[in-house]
């Protein structure tokens, strides 16, 4: 190649890898455009929680009722439904055997008596030791327990009842013989009126408290909601369930009954110490096992990924905890985009 030819082609090539080289520094220097997105700036106050649990209407006393000896039932005056008045007269047993077992221990009582009216004088006149007469003291002593002691099976051979109420279930017939303690009748106390009982998860117990309000909503006992107020919650989980029955008071209505199915809705703040916030549910990506991410607009007008607990999901808005607070900047729309450190220009509305 003649000298000229090989001069003209490095003088192209010099030219060529200076052209790329202004180019790439032009490249560095023109900055990237911005990401228009929409955003959601975070409020100081969190927002209120809802805890939804459905549960029944119950007697606060529904109190079993039996006999505390063995016997024949000689009659049953009341069946599952009715009304009764405090005092009245529900069950009887036969008295047959407890009426024959008073006889014998008064009539064993009365000559342990008279024994010992006997000894008491030859003690007292010195012909018998003392000995004697103690042992003669023990057992009136004894004879009189045993008197008592048919009287009480004799007296609750019957059963009365404690309170005004209604038979809730009756467990026994006339002429059935029924062992000691069993529950012949269970009666609700009307008048200690009614509670709504609901199981509830250990997380949502953990923030009650008795005296908190809620409102009980029985469809069977009316439209509208019922007030009510915590009365009790249990100290220990149920074995079988894990949750902890909350017990709320009633107030009096000719409607409710035991058994009566309801949803109570109890609101309360999201977290005591404040740290649960709601965003739209539209600001969430990349959720997975309760957690989420949200880009976070910075001073620069940058994005920054946090991740966030999802607490509770509603219609519009999540309730999430943790990598936000009040005040910061979150992406509600275009995040299809974004990217960890990408730029932003932050407008009103999309096209």
């Amino acid at each position: 190649m003649p000298v000229s030819s090989k001069f003209l082609t490095g003088l192209l090539l010099l030219i060529s890898l200076s052209g790329c080289s202004d180019s790439a520094r032009e490249s560095k220097r023109a900055p990237k455009a911005a990401f228009p997105v929409e955003i959601f700036t975070l409020g100081n106050q969190t927002a209120d929680r809802e805890i939804n649990a459905v549960g029944t209407v119950r007697y606060r006393r529904e109190t079993p009722l039996g006999f505390t000896t063995a016997g024949k039932v000689a009659v049953v005056r009341f069946e599952e439904g009715d009304v009764v008045k405090r005092g009245a007269l529900l069950a009887a047993l036969d008295t047959t055997n407890v009426g024959a077992d008073m006889s014998v221990a008064t009539a064993e009582r009365d000559r342990a008596r008279a024994e010992f009216d006997r000894v008491r004088a030859l003690y007292a006149d010195g012909w018998i030791t003392k000995a004697r007469f103690e042992a003669a003291e023990a057992t009136l002593k004894g004879a009189d327990a045993r008197v008592r002691q048919a009287s009480f099976a004799r007296n609750t051979a019957q059963l009365y009842a404690p309170s005004n109420g209604v038979v809730l279930m009756r467990n026994v017939q006339a002429g059935q013989v029924i062992a000691a303690g069993t529950p012949a009748l269970i009666l609700g106390e009307a008048d200690d009126g009614f509670v709504f009982r609901v199981p509830i998860v250990d997380r949502d117990a953990s923030k009650l408290r008795v005296g908190m309000a809620a409102d009980i909503l029985i469809e069977s006992a009316g439209d509208s909601p019922l007030t009510a107020t915590i009365s009790e919650i249990d100290g220990r989980a149920n074995a079988a369930t894990g949750a902890f029955s909350v017990q709320f008071r009633l107030p009096n209505r000719p409607t409710l009954r035991s058994g009566q199915i309801g949803t109570a809705i109890i609101r309360l703040p999201a977290s005591d110490d404040g740290t649960i916030l709601q965003i739209p549910a539209s600001a969430l990506f990349g959720v997975r096992a309760g957690e989420g991410l949200v880009y976070v607009v910075d001073a620069k007008n940058r994005v920054e990924t946090r991740n966030v607990i999802i607490q509770r999901v509603a219609d519009d808005f999540v309730n999430v905890s943790g990598g936000v607070q009040p005040g910061d900047k979150i992406v509600t729309s275009g995040l299809e985009k974004l990217r960890t450190g990408s730029a932003v220009r932050i407008v009103k509305g999309l096209p």
